[in-house]
């Protein structure tokens, strides 16, 4: 059980982000901020899908390349992938060449680019808990891994046809797009 531990800065954070120089940058400047819009969120869901059974770091080294792969995530854009573009993302050593990954990205465009502009946005918004009945965790140890919101926000997506979210998978991307604050309670980014 770590608790927010001093970076070289003598400035307290959470453990995991001390590990590298991509991971401080992460922790301090993008984990746990709010992200809106579609195409924004589309390219977090896509990320946390690749990552999988992946370190985060794998695919925070390699998101310049995802996002090139994918057109900068423009659902729009990837929902006109052909089955070229899909042989061309197979042979990309720039991205993680998962089959089952890169045809659930594909598949969910299609799906996305038929929702209103700023449906995903909403959806996914309102799974946000309410951040008055969490208390901020001391430790690592007090991080879940799932929680009955993303659980249902797993279960509303893949009623509408969305692939290869679950509910860990879907609180990781909570985390990321600032649903939820889990930066450890001494940890200097904690509400930023």
């Amino acid at each position: 059980m770590s608790g927010a531990e001093p970076a070289a800065d003598g400035d307290l954070r959470c453990p995991w982000g001390l590990s590298t120089e991509d991971y401080l940058a992460y922790h301090d400047t993008e984990w746990g901020k709010p992200v809106h819009g579609d195409d924004a969120l589309f390219e977090r869901l896509c990320l946390e899908a690749f990552q999988s059974g992946l370190s985060w770091l794998t695919i925070l080294r390699r998101r310049e390349g995802f996002r090139r792969a994918f057109a900068g995530f423009s659902i729009s854009a990837v929902a006109e992938f052909t089955e070229a573009d899909k042989e061309r993302l197979l042979a990309d050593a720039g991205i993680i060449r998962n089959r089952a990954k890169i045809d659930a990205t594909l598949a969910n465009a299609e799906v996305l680019a038929g929702w209103a502009p700023g449906e995903l946005d909403a959806l996914v918004w309102s799974h946000a808990p309410d951040p008055a009945a969490r208390p901020a965790p001391r430790t690592t140890a007090d991080v879940p891994a799932v929680t009955p919101e993303s659980t249902a926000l797993a279960k509303e997506l893949k009623k509408r046809s969305i692939r290869f979210v679950g509910p860990t998978t879907a609180y990781a991307l909570m985390q990321a797009c600032g649903l939820v604050d889990d930066h450890l309670a001494d940890c200097v980014a904690r509400g930023r």
